[in-house]
């Protein structure tokens, strides 16, 4: 292990927020973001064991003057020392950081996609222990998105085809992306049907026609694109399209902290971004 935690930017009461992955894209951002809201004290940053970035300055890194903390490798001392650890990470690393914030007490504040069934349980495991924020999207307009997308799919009813279009990045690795996911488990809420039975994810060659009640996706990749989504009801005569475009991945930094914030104090649970915005 390398490093030990301390805290920059001091403040009476301030809430302390570690990034685990903090030299990664989103990590940087998170690190700046914490150094610039009111009320967030930096608690460190993370980073594998053999990366180059660790005991490094984490501020240098994010691009930030130096601020005396260097990164480490051992996640146990950061969720130890935080008040909240704020995880873009991967699916297994998101698992094992999830027991230690229910070991620490430690609000987790969550936006890894790709969980797979047996890690989202996991994660519900833990935050009976923690209050855990979990997310497939940590934007206000995505979420806000969200809600609209279940509310038109109750009121037009199964007459209406539902069908989820998004593009992201050429590096993306986890496809449909969990915005998408999110997206049609709201379209089925909204119909009161259990997303995975009606669910449509490949469409090749000699299909026949399109299932009733389904939500299919479709699936780009390409480029630097941040995060396009697009939920489109098509009924007989009219089609109706909700989109969300993101420009700059600082929107899910801001709603990260933001999370962060809202959940300090709050009982051990597992809530969304929904709860943090009041949305319901």
């Amino acid at each position: 292990m390398i490093g030990t935690i301390q805290s920059y930017k001091v403040e009476c009461g301030a809430m302390k927020i570690g990034v685990v992955g903090c030299a990664g894209r989103m990590g940087q951002m998170l690190v700046r973001r914490i150094v610039a809201t009111e009320g967030c004290e930096l608690a460190g940053g993370t980073e594998r064991p053999d990366g180059p970035a660790v005991g490094k300055d984490i501020g240098t890194l994010a691009g930030l003057d130096p601020v005396g903390i260097a990164v480490i490798d051992d996640p146990v001392q950061l969720f130890a020392h935080a008040d909240a650890v704020i995880d873009f990470s991967t699916p297994e690393a998101t698992e094992r950081h999830a027991a230690l914030a229910a070991q620490a007490r430690t609000v987790h504040v969550i936006g890894t996609t790709g969980l797979n069934p047996g890690q989202t349980e996991a994660v519900k495991r833990a935050s009976q222990y923690a209050p855990i924020v979990h997310a497939p999207n940590m934007s206000l307009g995505v979420n806000l998105l969200m809600v609209l997308v279940e509310q038109v799919a109750r009121t037009l009813g199964p007459d209406f085809d539902i069908e989820i279009l998004e593009m992201h990045h050429r590096h993306k690795v986890d496809a449909p992306s969990g915005t998408s996911l999110g997206l049609g488990r709201a379209a089925a809420a909204g119909r009161g049907v259990d997303l995975d039975a009606v669910s449509a994810r490949i469409r090749d060659g000699h299909t026949g026609p399109r299932n009733s009640g389904d939500i299919g996706f479709a699936v780009m990749r390409g480029g630097d694109v941040v995060g396009d989504h697009t939920v489109v009801f098509a009924g007989e005569g009219e089609r109706i399209e909700l989109s969300h475009r993101a420009n700059d991945r600082q929107i899910y930094a801001v709603g990260a902290v933001r999370a962060a914030l809202w959940a300090h104090g709050q009982h051990p649970g597992l809530y969304s971004m929904r709860d943090v915005l009041g949305l319901g």
